[in-house]
């Protein structure tokens, strides 16, 4: 059986949320670090899409979407119970929160680094808009260690890219935003070694290029 083929980008936060679906899983996977300027005829003829991650299965079925990334892998294996197995409920209930994460909290963070980037005059609402989403978070996390409960789920680390971008857009004001909660449990993230792995900087794929082997 040969390894599955994921086609990456380390900046990228949704590939970056699925490398840590794929870590948490323990999952192998052979790793295609891409250059976008430069895509891969080998990712485009199976996602013609053009953006990562893709992963193509040792059967030939391809994934191009980091959420389903992170569910293929966790459905795998999940020995730290992300999907909150023991409570069937939980499941829906963490991809509608990760959905509208994924369509409102980032729709305003694109905004924000943009008008940051271009010092529109709009910056400041732009991150209040971000904060709103923000703020039931940090709510969240006052009442217990992770956003779902006391263990981490599939929730924590697929938002974690995207606390992280907005955590870099202005670093002055986030240090001392009335964000201590987020801010500590950003801290802890980065203190794991998983988050360490996710990160590590590969070298651009090339074709004929000896294989990458991540995760497990």
């Amino acid at each position: 059986m040969t390894t599955p083929i994921l086609y990456s980008l380390r900046q990228c936060p949704y590939a970056m949320r699925s490398r840590l679906g794929i870590l948490h899983a323990q999952q192998t996977v052979v790793l295609r670090d891409i250059d976008m300027k430069n895509k891969p005829e080998e990712m485009l003829s199976i996602s013609p899409k053009g953006t990562v991650p893709v992963l193509q299965l040792s059967d030939g079925k391809v994934i191009d979407e980091s959420l389903d990334v992170m569910i293929w892998a966790l459905t795998q294996s999940d020995p730290n119970n992300l999907l909150y197995s023991h409570d069937k409920q939980k499941l829906p209930h963490m991809l509608e929160f990760i959905y509208r994460s994924d369509h409102e909290f980032v729709d305003a963070l694109r905004k924000y680094r943009a008008a940051s980037r271009y010092h529109d005059t709009n910056e400041v609402e732009c991150r209040e808009r971000c904060c709103e989403w923000l703020m039931a978070i940090e709510q969240a996390l006052s009442l217990h260690a992770y956003i779902m409960g006391e263990a981490p789920s599939l929730v924590d680390y697929a938002i974690l890219p995207f606390i992280r971008q907005f955590s870099r857009v202005d670093k002055k004001w986030y240090a001392q935003a009335p964000l201590p909660y987020l801010r500590a449990w950003l801290v802890d993230h980065y203190n794991d070694p998983t988050f360490s792995k996710a990160m590590f900087t590969h070298p651009k794929w090339q074709k004929g290029a000896e294989n990458i082997l991540f995760g497990a």
